[in-house]
Formats: structure tokens, sequence, C-alpha cells
């Protein structure tokens, strides 16, 4: 595989590192998939060459470059990116991994090419949701040979050209079917309206985050009710720096939550299209104190964690980090707005009920989310298990700081923090 991406990459089970006591550091974590794939991927499209620094090179990234080159871009890696459009054409094999941004994203892009796209990935990702990525290809007027499954694999049969138009669909399981459509859309010859048939759309801040991204390129999207249009025109090439993963940067903050530490995040955005209000509110109600810095974000935690009441319907991401914390509250917290996690990388409020049990904490799934019953974590009375979810391994990293645990797979965090064993090592050690 290109880049050194691993088609299944080997697990490897992990004693947690326990804290001496109260976790205390500063950090600059590795930049924003979010926003490395979204500049990848519109780079690929523009009207000429540009360059990329700070793009996060992990798994999840490194499947969007290996992706982007078959299909005729040309991209050189170094301290920062060079990306030069080419003629888009198909007769290539993709393997999307577990990459919701690369399974979703990049079969519009096939679309525009010339001739036929394989898309495969691991085994898991045959569990993922894609009929509405199919579907809305389909409305468009593009085959997709998918043997009826409306699940990877299946091929996509680019003909060089996207009339384009209206697509209805239902975007309330991933903002993912939106931003796919959205930043495709300006190159379809008469761009696409896309409508949302359901009343909501969840990680909305992604799609402003897909929204902003485009007007930085040039390109125009109007509004509606329940309805987003993208005009027809070029993609203006332009250079980006990718700013740090907050989404990421929450479970070195979960440190200092959990033991009472004073932790700083290097170049936290004061100001940023990833979900940052959002993020902080979060800790805020946990009981966590949050500063600015000359530096960066700094956050001190609570003597005891305060049980919340929360909508993370615009920080899905996070629920693990969250449910981890809240796990060490005495009461009761309510998350909500998060049931479309359920399709994400495996049910993760299935997963948080089951982990959380292993140390001594009940919780139950709502409709819409999850009731955790905080209180005094128990060592571990098995193995806990990450379900090939990085954001399931990081989860355990953060409970494994107050009670005894072993993870089957800590390498799984390779899709979004590179060397991430050794990184919270030297965090919790003091040595970062």
């Amino acid at each position: 595989m290109p880049l050194g991406v691993n088609r299944y990459a080997v697990a490897m089970a992990w004693q947690a590192i326990s804290a001496p006591g109260a976790v205390t550091g500063q950090l600059r974590v590795p930049g924003s998939k979010s926003l490395s794939n979204r500049a990848l991927l519109l780079a690929a499209l523009s009207d000429g060459p540009s360059q990329i620094s700070g793009v996060l090179l992990a798994r999840d990234t490194k499947l969007m470059i290996a992706a982007l080159q078959a299909l005729g871009t040309k991209i050189e890696l170094g301290e920062t990116v060079q990306i030069t459009p080419g003629k888009l054409t198909g007769g290539g094999k993709i393997d999307v991994g577990l990459a919701g941004t690369v399974m979703r994203f990049v079969p519009a892009i096939a679309a525009l090419a010339d001739g036929e796209t394989y898309f495969y990935g691991d085994e898991q990702a045959l569990l993922r949701p894609m009929r509405v990525t199919i579907d809305s290809l389909r409305q468009l007027g593009i085959n997709v040979k998918d043997d009826g499954k409306n699940t990877l694999p299946f091929t996509v049969c680019g003909a060089g050209e996207v009339a384009g138009g209206e697509v209805r669909i239902d975007v309330s399981g991933s903002s993912q079917f939106l931003s796919a459509l959205l930043l495709v859309g300006a190159r379809f010859n008469s761009g696409v309206t896309v409508v949302n048939t359901a009343n909501t759309v969840p990680s909305l801040p992604h799609i402003e985050m897909t929204i902003a991204n485009l007007a930085e390129h040039g390109v125009v999207v109007e509004r509606g009710k329940n309805t987003w249009k993208v005009l027809p025109g070029p993609i203006k090439a332009i250079n980006r720096i990718i700013e740090p993963d907050l989404s990421n940067a929450t479970v070195f903050l979960a440190a200092a939550m959990l033991t009472g530490g004073d932790v700083t995040i290097l170049d936290w955005p004061k100001s940023s299209s990833q979900p940052g209000d959002e993020i902080l509110s979060a800790f805020k109600q946990l009981g966590g104190k949050i500063e600015f810095t000359e530096i960066g974000l700094r956050l001190i935690g609570p003597t005891e964690i305060s049980p919340v009441q929360i909508d993370l319907s615009a920080v899905g991401e996070i629920t693990p980090t969250i449910s981890a914390i809240a796990a060490a509250a005495p009461g009761i917290s309510v998350l909500t707005g998060i049931g479309h996690l359920r399709g994400h990388e495996t049910d993760r409020l299935k997963a948080l009920v089951t982990e959380l049990a292993k140390v001594g904490i009940f919780a139950k799934e709502l409709p819409d989310g999850l009731e955790i019953h905080g209180g005094t974590l128990t060592a571990a009375t098995s193995q806990l298990h990450s379900y090939h979810d990085h954001r399931m391994a990081t989860f355990a990293a953060i409970l494994g700081l107050k009670v005894p645990l072993e993870l089957d797979d800590i390498a799984t965090t390779a899709k979004t923090i590179p060397d991430f064993a050794n990184l919270w090592q030297h965090f919790i050690a003091g040595a970062a």
C-alpha cells in the first residue's frame, strides 16, 4: 500500500497507563483530520497547484491521499504537501479503510472520472451506512454497481462529467452524506441542490466547516430551509495551513479533568471552523476551568467532576471522551443528540455501555443518547475492546488513568493520532 497504509493494522494489546497524580503539561496535537481531508480533496479539484502545511499524516489521511492519487492527482509529501490536479481518471481500486470521509467523499469525485472506480475497505467498513451515498449518485445519473447491497464494496461508473441538479437525501445518519455533495458540486455542470428529507442534521459544525472551506476556494453555497445549493464554477487553488485537531486534543484535556490537573494545548485557535466553542462548553459544564493564554488553551481540572445533561449533537465525535469523564462524576449524566453514533466505526452507544460496565459504571442506551450513572471506577473485570474504533481506544486510555485495565488494541488509534501510545505515555509521565 502507498504511504505505509496498512490494509489491516496488527492489533496490539496494551496495558493502560495510570496517572501518578495530577497530570500537568503542554502539548501540540497533530493537524485536524477533518480539515486535512477536506483540504486535500478541494486541492485535487482546484484549477491549479497548491500547497498545504500541517496536514495530518495518519491512516485516514493517507487513505485519502492514495485515493486522490488513484484518480489522477499528483501529490508530493514533505513538510508542506504539494498538490497538482490532473485529469480525473477511473479504472483504479480505492481502499477506504474504515475512514468515513474517504468512503463518503471520494465516490462523488469518481463520478467525474472517465471510467470505473472500485471501492473497498476493512471488513468492518461493510457495516457502515452507505445507502445514502449510493442513492445520491444514482439520483445524479451515475451508475453504481453494488449487487443491490447498498454497502461496500461497490463500483462507481464515471462518465467524465456529471450533469448535476437536485438530490433529495436523508442526512440524519451522517453529515458526511451532505458534505460529500457540497465539496464536489461546483464541478457538476449545473451545480447541485441538496434537499434534506429528514428533520435533523447531525454534527452541523462539520457542515459549516465544509461551507467555510468552499468559500475560501471561491465556491458559492446558497442555503435555504433544509436545502443547500452549490453554484457551478471553478474551485480556486489556494495555499492552506491546517489547524490542530481539536477533537483529538480533548483526550489530553480529559487527563486534566480526571486528575485535577493543568493541561495546555498549544496553538488552540481562538476562532475555528472546527466546533471549538461546543467542545469547550462541554468541558466547562463538567467543571473544567478554561482560559486562553499567549501559547494556547489551558484547562484546569476540577476537584470533583460535575454530572451533566448535555446535547452533543454538534460534537458527537467526542462522546467517548465525555463519557469517560462523566463516568467519574458522582451522579447521573445524560448525553443526547448522538443516536447517529450507532452508524460510526462501531455502534458507539452500545460499545460504551458494554465497556463502562467493565469498570463498574452502569450506563444505558437512550433512543438518542446515553444515561451514565457515574461515581467510583473499579479495576476492569476483563479486557476492554476497541472495536477497531480509534475513539473507543482513547476512551479506554482515559479510564485507565484512574483504574487498572488492559485494552485489546491500541494500534487502531493510528487512524487519527500517529504513535498515540508513546505520545500518551510521555505526556502522562510529564515528559511531553
